[in-house]
């Protein structure tokens, strides 16, 4: 137990390499209230037929089960493949302001006028031509 603690501190890093974001020795905890936050949010301001809630909650969930189940930083950054931990916080807390965001914004109701036609034609594959 003792060796494997002294190789933990041992690489430990001791900087992120990303100017202005600094190493965050207590990110697993504050991702799993981040986490928890988020879905909290998620139940309580957006209705659970919006594609937001279900993208956002199934991408949460899951990197929720991976926080929790890791202890090891490297190892969840592996697993979560979205950047550092230190990364992964900034992210958190950019979606649950996002999440009061959307709410305010209701984007999940129909647009007040519909769409011109072929709006949104670009989003379509182009046709190849020979």
């Amino acid at each position: 137990m003792r060796l494997s603690r002294m190789l933990f501190q041992a690489s430990q890093k001791v900087t992120t390499g990303i100017v202005g974001l600094p190493v965050n020795p207590a990110a697993r905890t504050q991702l799993i209230d981040l986490y928890k936050k988020t879905l909290e949010e998620l139940r309580t301001k957006i209705p659970e037929k919006a594609v937001y809630r279900q993208s956002v909650e199934a991408i949460t969930a899951h990197r929720l089960k991976v926080v929790e189940e890791n202890e090891d930083s490297s190892v969840i950054e592996k697993l979560v493949n979205a950047g550092q931990i230190e990364e992964l916080v900034c992210q958190a807390k950019d979606e649950i302001k996002l999440i009061s965001k959307m709410a305010e914004w209701k984007a999940w109701e129909p647009l007040e006028e519909p769409a011109p036609p072929r709006q949104w034609e670009y989003f379509k594959k182009a046709a190849l031509t020979e």
